[in-house]
């Protein structure tokens, strides 16, 4: 990372652990919270920054991050409002795929753009809650919000992640 090495001079190998340690579940979680992997690993690399300028102050390295990001793609979302928006190409429109050998993959896909499709809170709270590994307390803490709001936002969204997962198998079964 280019800004981990900016300030490599002022982190300590308590800094440099914990990045080797954590990045990568951090890293799932931004990629979970924006669907997108190059914006993912932007916000984190951010958050790091704003972590390693903070590191001596900071009690709880791991929620920090966390709620940096949460606040990132926050505002990434603001922007990606106000942006003219990108139309999806038609099936028609569309290059022929091979079969993919990696269904693995292409279930990480499906999970995504199912996330996608939810709504922000809810799609924050479950990237917290299941993907962060999360407790309810830790998601209100995170999210600013109450316990009682992070189970409403669960029960919501993992409905709605069930009625998109099984709209996108059926597709898929039928070869749309």
């Amino acid at each position: 990372m280019v800004v981990y090495l900016i300030v490599q001079r002022e982190t300590s190998a308590d800094f440099d652990r914990f990045v080797l340690d954590r990045s990568t579940a951090l890293l799932r979680t931004a990629v979970l919270l924006v669907g997108d992997v190059g914006h993912a690993e932007d916000i984190l690399q951010t958050a790091l920054l704003r972590l390693a300028t903070r590191w001596k102050s900071i009690t709880a390295p791991e929620a920090f991050v966390r709620q940096v990001l949460v606040n990132l793609a926050r505002d990434r979302w603001r922007w990606a409002r106000r942006r003219v928006s990108e139309e999806e190409l038609t099936n028609a429109e569309r290059v022929p795929a091979g079969p993919d050998p990696a269904d693995m993959v292409a279930d990480r896909d499906t999970l995504r753009r199912a996330l996608a499709k939810l709504p922000r809170r809810q799609r924050e709270v479950v990237v917290l809650r299941f993907f962060a590994d999360l407790s309810v307390a830790e998601t209100a803490e995170t999210l600013r919000m109450s316990e009682g709001t992070v189970k409403a936002h669960t029960s919501r969204a993992v409905a709605r992640l069930r009625e998109l997962l099984g709209e996108q198998i059926t597709e898929k079964a039928h070869g749309v």
